[in-house]
């Protein structure tokens, strides 16, 4: 067993509720401008909505489309696929998503005593690709910002993961050895093959179980099993 005293954290998908907070953030919206009998089912909408999201988000990643673009662009995509061709509508859904979505609280089960453990026996950090004003009000909500001693975002450190770069400015940040590493996220290609490639130990979070060939340090599908491995 190596000897960590550094840990890595993703937050979406990880401790932060994504896809719980999201569904309740995008019907209070969609309620809140009168929309709902232009989607129909929720579900619908909310699975179109994830793709063109998912599809988007992967182009930031890779540096193809501004913030500022997605944050409304992946609402109109979404809107043309029901017939509503409104960008001052998506506009405003952009507007309320980010200022809305940090000010709910689900985080996944066992997070804050999971956190409490670890903070006594490693340094923890997190590290996000979310845009930052939105991840430090999350943190901040949920009362997480005690357990970690920074938070490492893509936008103030003009790298995204899963570039090596954003990792090895943590490493270097913290002041420790990457063998002395280890990287927890939900994200198979951003989180845990980035933090491998950049050689980091990683903890694949597979809360979903799902099937896959990639080689990982260690994979648990509850935060609870972190107490097995650390």
């Amino acid at each position: 067993m190596k000897t960590y005293n550094t840990i890595f954290f993703d937050l979406d998908r990880t401790i932060w509720d994504f896809d719980t907070n999201s569904k309740n953030t995008l019907q209070e919206l969609i309620e809140n401008n009168g929309l709902s009998a232009v989607f129909g089912s929720f579900e619908e909408f909310y699975n179109i909505y994830k793709k063109v999201n998912d599809s988007l988000w992967a182009k930031y990643r890779d540096g193809k489309i501004e913030k500022e673009i997605l944050s409304w662009k992946r609402f109109y995509d979404t809107f043309l696929k029901f017939g509503l061709d409104d960008i001052e509508i998506a506009k405003i859904f952009g507007l309320g998503y980010v200022s809305l979505s940090p000010t709910k609280t689900k985080l996944f089960p066992h997070s804050h005593e999971v956190l409490e453990y670890l903070e006594n026996k490693y340094t923890l950090y997190i590290i996000t690709n979310g845009f930052s004003e939105v991840q430090y009000e999350k943190i901040k909500n949920c009362r997480l910002g005690g357990y970690f001693s920074d938070i490492f975002t893509s936008e103030e450190i003009g790298v995204k993961k899963p570039d090596a770069k954003i990792f090895n400015h943590a490493v270097e940040i913290s002041k420790t050895k990457r063998k002395n590493c280890l990287m927890i996220g939900d994200d198979l290609n951003v989180d845990i093959i980035g933090a491998r490639r950049a050689g980091i130990d990683q903890v694949f979070f597979n809360f979903d179980k799902i099937v896959h060939t990639e080689k990982v340090t260690f994979e648990i599908s509850s935060l609870i099993q972190l107490k097995e491995i650390l």
